[in-house]
């Protein structure tokens, strides 16, 4: 059946709707579509032609209201194949062809006639080098003459070499289109057959007047995912927590002027938990090796830097700026499931590019620690813990970019993080703390006791708080740990007092006042066989 076939018939009506709602969840989105039709009462179908194929059948709802009572009597969908007419489009297009066609002659004639005249200057230079140098050695002819043919010469010259390039650059640029506008006329005129998709409601009005009919269906290629940018204050220990999200939509049918609702529901994993299949194990098989091929991808972060300037001046200060303000949306929560009203005038084209939205922004108190590893790096670094609160929402897995008293440090991937959960953020280097690690002692004893040489090894740390604010630190440093039973390692002296860890692990806990110092000591003895060289004893 063909729409030409329902529109023919009396008893059916084709509506114009238009998509009014749309809720996106992580891998679709359910579209809400509304019209409005004047019934006179014979009407047994409403149709909505012409919808996108990455419908899922199965999913679509109708409902309505107006004011005449209407019966629903069912809803189904049919599947339409049609030939695009092409005529039209063919011809536009030979026409198009044809206009670029003349203005590329008209060019040709015109660079002809300029290579022409290029040429006549050329000869008459030529001719004129023997003429006058004879006419002015036999004195017939001066030199103002002479500097006029020689100015006329090069003007013209350049003139017409000017105008040559001119037109050949016109010629490249025509070819080029009439290129493209071939390569579509090609395609138009191979046929292609289009699928879409009808749907079509039974009805039975009990009169005439207006009924607004609603439908509802879910498509595929419709996706969001969250994106979240940090800002951290070390100032006033808060994070700014910008939730976007990225939606991204390639159903057939652009979004315009929609109300948009984001969810976290996953639709698509359905409501029965995942059978337990049998867990196979056997023994390998090795297979011929095949040739791999290494693909190497470069992925460029550009790190945006902005400069604002104020320049100074005379007049009367100018009114203070008004700072823009972010539409956030609405968050609502029903059981697990979480929704983001996010307004009702949002426009995202079909297009398959990411469309970025504002989620919320919202500011968080966060507990500043240090980490630091002297062995390694003698300055610490930043670790800021964060509570999602408990009347927050969840955060679902997403990138987040990282800022630090607005500068730009780094990328993250965040987990899912529920309301209550804490999620630590690391902000690099913070060169407020400053850690001084010095060898004091090593020493080899003379005497063998029993049997095994002795060498002690002892380390002064000094850290120092250069801050105005108390701090917390976790200091670690580390011991040798011997991969051979004829190597012993042992620690004899910590100061603090501390107990060395898994795998040599040594860990100081500690809270600087501004300005404080602190003095830490460790000292450790290698005992092996003289016969022995140990290596990896890298001081």
């Amino acid at each position: 059946m063909t729409n030409s076939d329902l529109l023919d018939r009396d008893n059916i009506n084709t509506l114009d709707t238009r998509i009014c709602e749309v809720t996106v969840y992580t891998d679709r989105a359910l579209i809400t579509r509304r019209g409005t039709v004047a019934l006179t009462g014979n009407e047994r179908e409403l149709t909505i032609a012409s919808l996108p194929t990455t419908l899922e059948t199965e999913s679509v709802r109708a409902t309505g209201a107006g004011t005449v009572a209407v019966r629903l009597l069912g809803v189904r969908t049919e599947t339409v194949f049609s030939s695009e007419p092409t005529g039209d489009r063919i011809a536009e297009l030979t026409q198009q062809i044809q206009e670029l066609e003349t203005q590329k002659q008209a060019i040709e004639d015109k660079l002809t006639a300029r290579k022409i005249q290029l040429k006549f200057v050329e000869g008459l230079s030529e001719k004129s080098v023997g003429f006058f140098s004879s006419s002015i050695a036999k004195q017939q002819i001066g030199l103002n003459e002479t500097g006029e043919l020689l100015n006329f010469l090069g003007t013209n010259y350049l003139k017409y070499v000017s105008a040559i390039a001119q037109h050949k650059r016109q010629q490249r640029e025509l070819d080029k289109q009439i290129q493209a506008l071939q390569q579509q006329l090609r395609q138009v005129q191979t046929p292609h057959s289009q699928q879409s998709i009808n749907i079509i409601v039974a009805i039975e009005p009990s009169g005439s007047g207006n009924f607004e009919l609603e439908v509802s269906y879910v498509v595929t290629r419709a996706n969001w995912t969250p994106l979240y940018d940090l800002r951290v204050n070390t100032t006033n220990n808060q994070i700014n927590l910008n939730y976007l999200a990225e939606v991204n939509q390639n159903t057939g049918e652009d979004w315009t002027g929609v109300a948009l609702t984001l969810s976290t529901a996953k639709p698509g994993l359905g409501t029965l938990p995942p059978k337990i299949e049998p867990w196979f194990i056997d023994i390998f098989q090795p297979k011929p090796a095949k040739n791999a091929e290494m693909v190497i991808r470069r992925r460029q972060f550009a790190e945006p830097e902005m400069a604002l300037a104020m320049m100074a001046s005379s007049a009367p200060p100018a009114p203070e700026p008004i700072a823009a303000q972010t539409a956030t949306a609405t968050v609502s929560k029903a059981g697990g499931t979480v929704t983001f009203q996010v307004g009702g005038n949002t426009n995202i084209p079909s297009d398959g590019t990411p469309h970025k939205v504002t989620v919320f922004s919202e500011n968080y108190p966060f507990k500043p620690e240090y980490i630091a590893v002297p062995r390694l790096v003698s300055f610490a670094y930043l670790q800021v813990i964060v509570t999602n609160p408990i009347t927050g929402v969840t955060l679902l897995p997403g990138k987040a970019n990282i800022f630090r008293d607005n500068t730009f440090v780094g990328i993250l991937q965040l987990d899912n993080i529920s309301p209550g959960e804490e999620f630590k953020l690391n902000l690099g280097i913070d060169e407020g703390l400053k850690i001084d690690r010095e060898l004091v002692e090593r020493q080899v004893e003379k005497k063998l006791i029993g049997n095994q040489r002795r060498t002690s090894y002892a380390y002064r740390l000094i850290v120092t708080n250069l801050q105005q604010v108390q701090v917390d630190l976790t200091l670690r440093e580390q011991l040798p740990v011997s991969r051979n039973e004829q190597i012993k390692v042992r620690s004899t002296v910590t100061n603090p007092k501390i107990v060395a860890g898994e795998m040599g692990m040594l860990e100081w806990i500690m809270s600087l006042p501004p300005q404080a110092k602190q003095e830490l000591y460790y000292q450790f003895v290698v005992e092996h066989s003289p016969e022995l060289t140990v290596i990896g004893l890298d001081i």
